[in-house]
């Protein structure tokens, strides 16, 4: 049969998944639904605003607890997080409150980033040393069958909106997510990826040049993907191109399961092949188509004609050049992380992911609201440039 490590990779992705399902259907039910009772788009993007706040806390701090105590501990912990969480949005209607949203959203951020921080980290334990090609692989295996799911719960949040309404599809989920946690707990094998010498709190900032350069790399990649997708895209889709519900969570679905699918091919594309694995110069080059895709959606769209093809083709385009630059950030924090104690290194990384996607989660809502999609489009543009002249400095293969 499989090798333990084999074992422990699919238990890991298999966490990794079904957090993830719960993680995108409740993106979709929380916009949906509170676009439906009249949210403005800055009134979306704060209910995510503790969710993006304290993922970057959790980043910070659940790379040295996940050093300190193992990541199955810490993996267990965000699954449970999630099921607290999803409960907590059971209420009924009129407890529905902004500021009891915003509590659940943020225990919500906490569980997703201890969960992926967890499964990030433990692949570094899990590779042999030197493996530089199989690690990549099975980085960009893990993260775009993620993202592929992410899109299915992205379709799943749309559906069951529609069929069980808000609080019937969050206590759907939490029951199913239960189970996974329960699992995980018997299965999960102990003391993964602690480290050997337990880290001194000081020690959360990581002090490699590489890895803080590729974070702030990431921090502006992200944030210029979330300037946009977050809330100004669904909401214009609903509001300005008559998309229903199911029509927004099903395009979303579609789009996150391609991308989620070149992710996992990235290693191939990027010249797997020929016996390659990216660096710098690869972040740098692969940055720059990325950066002219959505100046030239807001180009076309300012002219007002065809914007259903104009937005759908671009943001296929977009998507696909974004998973490559998405796996190639992946594979190389987890090849610069330490081996002792990898969490640290990839919980400092995350924890910058985290601040772009908050970056982008409250400019989405704020830019939308006062100036329209195609600001939001340019705003993009300038944060991968940004992302593209940072990677410059990474460090590149002899």
């Amino acid at each position: 049969m499989f090798s333990p490590q084999i074992r422990q990779y699919l238990i890991i992705t298999g966490n990794y998944w079904a957090f993830t399902l719960t993680d995108g259907a409740l993106r979709m039910l929380v916009v949906l639904h509170f676009h439906q009772l009249g949210f403005s788009p800055l009134s979306l993007a704060m209910l995510f605003l503790f969710y993006e706040i304290f993922g970057v806390i959790t980043n910070l701090i659940g790379g040295w607890l996940g050093a300190r105590i193992g990541l199955n501990k810490t993996m267990n912990i965000g699954l449970g997080l999630q099921v607290f969480a999803l409960l907590a949005l059971t209420v009924p209607t009129t407890m529905l409150t902004v500021p009891w949203v915003m509590a659940a959203q943020a225990i919500s951020g906490i569980a997703k980033d201890l969960n992926k921080m967890s499964a990030k980290s433990s692949i570094k334990t899990l590779v042999p040393a030197g493996a530089e090609g199989k690690l990549y692989q099975w980085v960009a295996l893990l993260t775009g069958s993620k993202n592929a799911l992410k899109g299915v719960g992205f379709f799943l949040g749309g559906v069951l909106l529609t069929l069980l309404g808000f609080g019937g599809a969050v206590l759907l989920m939490a029951s199913l997510l239960l189970l996974v946690w329960l699992a995980s707990v018997i299965t999960l094998k102990e003391d993964l990826g602690k480290a050997k010498n337990k880290p001194k709190f000081s020690e959360v900032f990581s002090k490699s040049r590489s890895v803080n350069v590729l974070s702030a790399a990431r921090l502006f990649l992200f944030g210029a993907r979330d300037v946009w997708f977050v809330v100004a895209l669904p909401v214009f889709l609903s509001q300005t191109l008559g998309w229903n519900h199911l029509d927004v969570g099903s395009f979303f679905a579609a789009w996150v399961i391609a991308y989620g699918v070149v992710q996992s091919l990235a290693p191939y594309l990027t010249g797997k092949t020929s016996g390659q694995v990216p660096d710098g110069k690869s972040a740098f080059i692969w940055a720059l188509p990325l950066a002219l895709v959505p100046a030239g959606i807001a180009i076309a769209i300012s002219y007002g004609q065809n914007l259903q093809l104009i937005i759908v083709g671009g943001l296929l385009l977009f998507g696909v050049l974004f998973a490559i630059n998405s796996s190639l950030h992946s594979y190389l924090i987890v090849s610069y992380a330490k081996d002792d104690g990898a969490s640290l290194d990839v919980g400092f990384y995350y924890m910058s992911n985290a601040m772009g996607r908050l970056l982008g989660t409250v400019l989405s809502g704020w830019v939308f609201q006062n100036a329209g999609l195609a600001a939001c489009l340019w705003i993009s543009a300038v944060l991968i440039a940004l992302a593209a002249v940072i990677s410059t400095a990474l460090p590149r293969h002899n």
